[in-house]
C-alpha cells in the first residue's frame, strides 16, 4: 500500500544555530524529532552534520505543508543579518 503524504495538520518552519554561527533553515512535521535528527543522526541534514550541535533559534506552526513550505523557501533566501532580525523578533 502507497503512504500518502500528509498536507494539513502540524508542520512547522525553523531556523537552527549551528556550532560556528551559521544558521540552518527547515521544515518539519515534528519538531522535535528533527533537532535530534540534526544533533544525533546521519539523518540531519548534510549541512548541519559537521556543524553540530544544533540548537533551535526560532520556530513557527503552520497547518497546511504547503504554507509551511512557501515561508522555509522565502526565508532560505533572506541574508543572515534578515535571519537575525527575525530571530530576535524584529521582523
Amino acid at each position: 500500500m502507497k503512504r500518502r503524504f500528509k498536507r494539513a495538520g502540524k508542520f512547522f518552519v525553523y531556523i537552527v544555530e549551528c556550532n560556528d554561527g551559521t544558521y540552518y533553515t527547515g521544515y518539519t512535521a515534528s519538531l522535535a524529532n528533527r533537532i535530534k535528527e540534526h544533533n544525533n543522526s546521519k539523518r540531519g541534514a548534510k549541512y548541519t552534520r559537521d556543524r553540530g550541535p544544533v540548537r533551535l533559534v526560532w520556530s513557527k506552526e503552520y497547518r497546511y505543508f504547503k504554507k509551511a513550505f512557501l515561508e522555509e523557501k522565502r526565508i532560505k533566501a533572506l541574508t543572515k543579518k534578515q535571519k537575525e532580525k527575525l530571530v530576535n523578533g524584529e521582523s
